[in-house]
């Protein structure tokens, strides 16, 4: 099953038939919302908004790891996850797409980050934390309808809710950066853990607040209109891609768990856990 998560302004997916909703419990409490179930050309689809139904959650406050076990526990091998983001490189409009490669953490240690721990130690190996296969299949879908993906790029993630200053932006942006965000990070690395395939489709919103021309520095309503404006942009894509039948178990990232586990004794309070992450 394919997964999307929806950030800021995505709170529904049109494309979807035979609608239903779950409520799921997580060892680690609630998710932002209900899945909502659903099909598009016989392919079933979750989809979870990630800051609420009503937007309601702040990026530190979002509970990352109810989500992904939601999703992972229905069912779920693959994710979308799509987010606004402001562009460190100006090649990189506002108004486009891109698909990041590489994600920094930037955040402060708020966020509850593994699934992993009391009792049971695994090291997953992140050196290329997204699917080249969902991103293909992202990037050959924008091809059919002729949208631009910009791909190959470094996601870096703040925690925000602030908006960044000045300095802030020019030193991201001078480390090589070219997208910042604040909340695909622990979403992408949880999602290794729990061996789910994902892929960021991130909405070009803003150039930061590096640019001299103070107009184009970011700002809350510039970022709402920009992004409602992609959001039919993004349906359509995601539209093609949910008529794709794929082999959910042909990527590498099905097999993250492989000798990432050095606990020998897992304990019995882990076993259900471990055993949801391996499915």
């Amino acid at each position: 099953m394919l997964g999307v998560i929806g950030g800021t302004g995505l709170y529904k997916m049109e494309a979807l038939q035979d609608i239903r909703k779950r409520s799921i419990d997580t060892p680690w409490g609630k998710p932002s919302a209900e899945v909502t179930l659903g099909t598009y050309e016989g392919n079933e689809i979750a989809f979870l908004p990630r800051h609420g139904s009503h937007h309601e959650l702040l990026p530190s406050e979002i509970n990352y790891r109810a989500n992904i076990w939601a999703l992972k526990y229905l069912g779920v091998k693959r994710v979308i996850s799509v987010s606004a983001v402001g562009s460190l490189d100006d090649s990189i409009r506002p108004g486009e797409l891109a698909i990041p490669s590489q994600y920094v953490d930037w955040t402060r240690g708020k966020r509850d980050a593994t699934f992993f721990g009391e009792g049971l130690v695994a090291h997953v190996s992140t050196a290329e934390p997204t699917c080249p296969d969902l991103t293909q299949l992202l990037i050959n879908a924008g091809r059919e309808l002729g949208i631009l993906l910009h791909s190959e790029k470094t996601y870096v993630c703040v925690e925000g809710p602030r908006l960044g200053t000045r300095a802030e932006s020019f030193f991201l942006k001078n480390n090589g950066f070219h997208l910042v965000g604040m909340t695909n990070v622990p979403e992408v690395f949880l999602c290794r853990e729990a061996q789910v395939s994902y892929c960021t489709l991130a909405v070009v919103t803003d150039y930061d607040c590096w640019m001299e021309d103070s107009s184009q520095h970011v700002s809350v309503d510039k970022v709402m209109a920009l992004y409602m404006k992609s959001i039919d942009l993004v349906q359509k894509l995601l539209k093609n891609v949910f008529a794709i039948k794929f082999d959910e178990d042909s990527s590498k990232c099905r097999k993250s768990l492989e000798g990432a586990i050095v606990t020998q004794s897992i304990p019995l309070s882990k076993t259900e856990m471990l055993r949801v992450l391996k499915l």
